[in-house]
């Protein structure tokens, strides 16, 4: 049985009140992890959407022979798709459940809920020099109400609408610490439900970035030719999590301590001018009136703002929205996609919600022959054009990314002949008959490095000089972040103070003349390379994953037990790379690295000892390769022992950066634009909450149940299409519309009790469904259960 990991990385863009639309989105995504993780094990089929997903799962492994597995470990978002981002987070690592943000949006997002206590008119006579712009707003023919809001919630729209104009001015409408106190209601609620275990495979790290903008800013240090220092003010920040899967129901971690997640959700939609900016003691007050403890504040606060926390000036840090400048977070989802585990095939795709995107047509045809005014040049400065850059860059970093590592793929397979030669002219073509001891592969594994230094010749040189490098930066990151100051002016100046070091130390050079490292160099790796070994044995991994097709005599069984020895073997060394792992007395060594690195680089190489480790990996390893069958074990050992010779060929190609998925990156969007299975024309035609500058949804519970019961139809069209697509050969058309057609009306059937401002919402969906899809739909042909072991489910019965 062939497996496949489809693994998203989410991007959740800013949209105001469309955050009702990414809330619908992000729930179909949950809920596909969630049934693709109950699939897996086994479990009853739930009813409902999740029910069809896990049709469609099984309906893949029955017919393509492919079992795939939807994992969300990378979630970005910035204002609106932020808040989102954090919710969604929190259920995907602690398996508790997103209906309580559901609550959140459809009944407190509304402008009456928002406002300040202080802000609000005490009668209709308040503000009384306000009427005139009442009246411009509400009341005069052609007014903005009645041109773009529907008769039957124009009273409602109306009545808020007057309300928040006659609010206090030049001073924010809406509530901080109100707004902060919804955010942890909701949060509350989900841990009241409790949760069944995370939704990612043990070890699997979950990360999340949400963007905020320190509005004051801080100063960053360049390093020019003349004058050699120079001053910036950034003013971007971004506020990441990350969690590690231990997959257990009876003992659920949060993604964050409560008052960290709260924070990062309520800076990032902290929207100028709506909302007051976020500042610490809002949290510090919110945490005292709920008796919420928080004894990671200074290290997390430290974490997010080191330069503040270096000046002493965290308290009078101002966030505002993550949107005013970062609204598209590709970049920080990119910067981790290099260090995920790969246990299986991976279908790695980049994914991004955007509610609008038809709001650049809309936009620039409207500019395009409009004098620009002094205002509106101003206004649009300032305002709209840093929010909606185009992410052209992004994804041509994406693309770049994806084809350096088809082409070094390549270039690893086109050696593979090469290198099995050279391992088998090394100890003979009989190797995998000789009973593989944990000793024998220590020595073999000693030997064959020696023998890819020395065939490597000059090249070496450079290979030996790339991975020092990339050591030295690795070591100086994790020394510079138990600092508490990891910016790249101090991993810089940890990096030169290393590599001053080294060479005190006696490591002047790192190949010999006589080929292969010198001996200082030796010692050096053997004590500080732990990316080298982690590199080793994902190529393993990946080859027992994806490659050797031509093994079709060894049972799929024999493959998962190797598969299980080698990420057994591979979780030793991943357990030594946080920093947690060096112990909490490294803090005070780290202190001192700048003066003198030598006791924190003991400290760590100590800690780790990776010279014993490699003697209990080679020992877990043995004892595997005893019990494969000959082909198979013959394939294994002269990947592992092969494995310095690909990594002195691609190593400097790399830059000194391994991969770790090791396959290209697709992108993908879901957007109204992209969903015409039900209702064409776009955002346009579905969405109510783009009104008021896509405040509107924030007027209307009936806006924002309409916006909510499209993001979840919009976001089942596209989790489908995106799970359809794992798949080389595409699936039957009418099969997959009629897995369409069915998650439609489940969801219709789910929300139907629920959303009750517009009576005839979900009954003209239904409608609209029927019409549309019926014709296109062709039922899958039912399943049958399929036969039981390790490789497969012990039984997989799904509705048809």
């Amino acid at each position: 049985m062939r497996q496949k990991e489809l693994r998203i990385a989410l991007i959740c863009y800013g949209g105001i009140s469309l955050a009702v639309y990414m809330h619908g989105v992000t729930k179909e995504v949950w809920r596909a992890t969630r049934a693709s993780r109950g699939f897996l094990e086994g479990t009853a089929p739930p009813p409902g959407v999740e029910g069809i997903y896990r049709a469609l799962l099984a309906a893949i492994e029955r017919d393509r022979a492919l079992r795939v597995r939807v994992l969300t470990d990378i979630v970005a978002g910035a204002s609106a798709g932020g808040i989102n981002g954090v919710f969604l987070s929190q259920a995907i690592a602690s398996g508790q459940s997103l209906e309580p943000l559901t609550s959140l949006w459809l009944e407190k997002a509304d402008v009456d809920v928002l406002l300040d206590p202080d802000a609000r008119p005490f009668s209709r006579f308040s503000k009384f020099w306000a009427q005139p712009l009442v009246w411009f707003m509400l009341k005069r023919p052609g007014n903005v109400v009645s041109s773009t809001v529907a008769p039957e919630t124009r009273a409602e729209v109306r009545l808020k609408l007057s309300r928040l104009i006659r609010a206090r001015w030049f001073a924010p409408p809406f509530s901080g610490i109100g707004f902060t106190r919804l955010i942890a209601d909701a949060l509350e609620t989900m841990d009241e439900g409790g949760g069944d275990g995370p939704l990612l495979p043990p070890g699997h790290p979950l990360d999340l970035f949400v963007t905020a903008t320190d509005f004051n800013g801080h100063a960053e240090v360049l390093r020019l030719n003349s004058p050699p220092v120079v001053e910036e003010s950034e003013h971007r920040l971004s506020i990441g999590f990350r969690a590690v899967s231990r997959r257990s129901a009876s003992n659920v971690d949060d993604l964050a301590p409560p008052p960290e997640l709260i924070m990062a959700a309520r800076a990032t939609a902290s929207f100028p001018g709506a909302f007051p900016p976020l500042t610490v003691a809002e949290i510090d007050r919110l945490a005292d009136e709920r008796g919420i403890a928080w004894p990671g504040r200074s290290a997390f606060l430290a974490r997010i703002m080191p330069h503040h926390t270096g000046r002493g000036d965290v308290d009078q840090v101002s966030l505002v929205d993550g949107s005013v400048l970062v609204n598209a977070p590709f970049s920080q989802a990119i910067a981790v996609l290099r260090d995920r585990p790969a246990q299986r095939e991976v279908d790695r795709r980049i994914v991004y919600i955007d509610p609008r995107p038809d709001r650049n047509k809309v936009e620039a045809g409207a500019r395009a022959n409009r004098h620009v005014g002094f205002f509106a040049a101003i206004a649009g400065s300032l305002s709209s054009i840093p929010r909606e850059q185009p992410i052209r860059d992004n994804l041509e970093a994406i693309a770049e990314q994806s084809r350096e590592m088809a082409k070094m793929r390549g270039i690893v397979e086109a050696l593979r002949p090469e290198v099995d030669e050279a391992v088998e002219h090394l100890f003979g073509r009989t190797l995998s008959l000789y009973r593989p001891t944990a000793r024998r592969l220590t020595a073999w594994r000693a030997k064959a490095q020696q023998a890819a230094a020395e065939r490597a010749g000059f090249a070496f040189h450079a290979y030996a000089q790339t991975k020092a490098a990339g050591i030295v930066e690795q070591l100086s990151a994790t020394i510079a972040a138990a600092m508490g100051g990891s910016t790249a002016a101090t991993r810089g100046a940890l990096a030169a103070r290393i590599w001053q070091h080294l060479h005190e130390t006696g490591l002047d050079r790192m190949a010999s003349l006589r080929g292969g490292a010198t001996a200082p160099a030796i010692t050096f790796f053997r004590a500080h390379d732990l990316p080298f070994r982690i590199r080793r044995l994902r190529l393993l991994a990946r080859r027992l994953a994806v490659g050797w097709a031509d093994l079709e005599d060894v049972a799929g069984t024999a493959r998962e037990a190797a598969r299980e020895a080698v990420f057994a073997a591979l979780a030793r060394y991943i357990a030594l790379e946080p920093l947690a792992s060096l112990g909490e007395d490294f803090a005070s060594l780290a202190d001192g690295a700048l003066d003198d690195p030598g006791p924190a680089l003991d400290h760590i190489a100590r800690t780790r000892d990776l010279a014993a480790l490699d003697l209990e990996v080679d020992r877990i390893l043995a004892d595997a390769m005893a019990t494969m069958p000959r082909a198979l074990r013959r394939r294994v050992m002269l990947t592992y022992l092969g494995f310095p010779f690909y990594d002195v060929a691609t190593l400097p190609l790399l830059r000194g950066e391994g991969l770790n998925e090791y396959d290209p990156v697709k992108v993908d969007r879901i957007s109204p634009e992209d969903c015409g299975s039900i209702r064409k024309g776009g955002t346009a035609a579905t969405l109510r909450g783009v009104e008021f500058f896509s405040f509107g949804a924030f007027f209307s519970r009936a806006y924002r149940e309409n916006d909510y019961l499209w993001g979840r139809l919009h976001g089942a069209e596209r989790v489908i299409d995106l799970i359809a697509s794992t798949v080389e050969e595409p699936l039957d058309a009418g099969v997959l519309a009629d897995f369409k057609r069915r998650a439609f009306l489940a969801i219709l059937d789910e929300e139907e009790g629920q959303l009750q401002a517009d009576p005839t919402l979900v009954g003209t969906l239904r409608g609209e469904v029927e019409i549309s899809m019926a014709p296109l739909a062709r039922p899958a042909p039912a399943p049958t259960a399929v036969s039981s072991g390790p490789d497969r489910l012990d039984a997989v019965e799904e509705p048809a």
